[in-house]
């Protein structure tokens, strides 16, 4: 069995004002031939298939367009859902893509049994057998306590997730048992992981949603197949369990970061190996810092890494304390005739200059409710222990908000 674990494309997103639908569509195109280079049996997709609930219809048709892609390559493909998905907009297909090779997991289901897939090779014959688990959101595993407090809600939704993966890898064992057969158990999931190294464009837009999920609450699967942090890494060094990333930088802060796709080789005995193969970079990025003095060299040396008719995306930090009104024409004029396109101008003039003037770029909608909750608390002068109480006080409020809800 080879499968390909992906997650995090996010279908949809904007960056800065910018689609990405010409990076996703070379993404796809190069995935689908990396499928039958490969050989891959089945692609697995851990997560955050879409950037929002109401992906643009050109998300949709991309989508759509790689399930009969990849359908024609003889490869399955596993949909799992994450935080950023819409279960009504991934549900509402499923069964139609069932009929092309394609399982769609769009959240917890009522029945264990519906979780548990069954992989098949390119000959037809089972393979593996996957405990699929998409993103969990507190109601579909656990029933709010009244008078809970935040850590205790926290604490009761861990042990929630920890016994929904311990019940469906019985499941999966109690499969092997009856079948006698010795197939290779598969896990998947969205979420945090303790020691998880994140990036800015990761963010919870639950409240209340699990902070981080412990290694050792994981059952013993053969390979457990992360998404939701989209920075490539081992998971506690445990060579098994991956978070694959995402195929293209969602931030600049992602750019140095050597995208990837993992190609998971089973057999009967368990895992045998994990290839990682780069994805080649379809939009060029850069940031740079430095003075107006040292930007246009800067400049110059990223637009070196310009592709045909796809002009570098730049963020622009500039160091500095001197207040320039003009600003923006300055780094227009150091840009005139190279292929580059600002998308962002920062300025580094100090610590609380930038801090300020980062607060002042970030829109609500960029933000949960702890951060704006969090911001506004910076802005007052408040004794440690009354701030304490505040922070308290408004995690009940939350709860209590989020129980009536449910």
């Amino acid at each position: 069995m080879r499968i390909l674990h992906t997650s995090d494309w996010h279908l949809g997103q904007h960056f800065m004002g910018k689609t990405r639908q010409d990076e996703h569509q070379a993404f796809i195109a190069w995935l689908v031939d990396q499928v039958a280079k490969h050989r891959i049996d089945v692609v697995l997709i851990a997560g955050d298939i879409f950037d929002t609930g109401a992906p643009p219809s050109y998300a949709r048709e991309i989508y759509n367009s790689l399930i009969v892609k990849l359908h024609d390559t003889g490869a399955q493909l596993v949909v799992l859902a994450g935080n950023h998905d819409s279960v009504a907009t991934l549900g509402e297909s499923k069964h139609l893509l069932a009929r092309l090779g394609t399982h769609v997991i769009p959240a917890v289901a009522d029945s264990l049994e519906n979780q548990l897939l069954t992989l098949k090779n390119r000959s037809g014959q089972p393979a593996a057998l996957l405990c699929a688990i998409p993103f969990i959101r507190p109601r579909d595993v656990m029933q709010s306590q009244a008078g809970q407090s935040a850590e205790e809600k926290q604490l009761s939704l861990q042990e929630a997730i920890h016994a929904h993966y311990q019940q469906l890898y019985a499941l999966a064992e109690e499969y092997r048992t009856q079948y006698e057969t010795h197939l290779p158990i598969i896990a998947t999931g969205h979420l945090t992981t303790v020691g998880a190294s994140a990036s800015e464009s990761v963010r919870e837009i639950y409240v209340g949603s699990l902070e981080a999920f412990p290694t050792a609450a994981f059952p013993p699967a053969d390979y457990i197949a992360l998404g939701h942090i989209h920075r490539p890494q081992k998971v506690g060094g445990l060579e098994h369990i991956r978070y694959c990333g995402s195929p293209i930088p969602l931030s600049f802060d992602e750019l140095g970061q050597q995208k990837e796709v993992l190609l998971v080789d089973l057999d009967e005995t368990g895992l045998k190996q994990i290839t990682a193969i780069p994805v080649p970079i379809f939009q060029p990025l850069a940031s740079i810092k430095g003075t107006l003095e040292e930007l246009g060299p800067a400049i110059h040396t990223a637009a070196q890494s310009a592709q045909s008719e796809r002009p570098v995306w730049l963020e622009v930090t500039v160091r500095g304390d001197d207040y320039l009104s003009d600003l923006q024409p300055r780094i227009q004029a150091l840009t005139e005739g190279l292929p580059v396109e600002v998308l962002r101008i920062r300025r580094d003039r100090s610590e609380v200059a930038a801090r300020l003037h980062a607060e002042a770029k970030v829109t609500l909608d960029e933000l949960s409710p702890d951060e704006v909750f969090a911001k506004r608390l910076e802005q007052e002068d408040l004794p440690e222990e009354l701030t304490q109480q505040l922070k308290q006080r408004y995690q009940n409020i939350v709860s209590l908000l989020r129980e009536e809800q449910a």
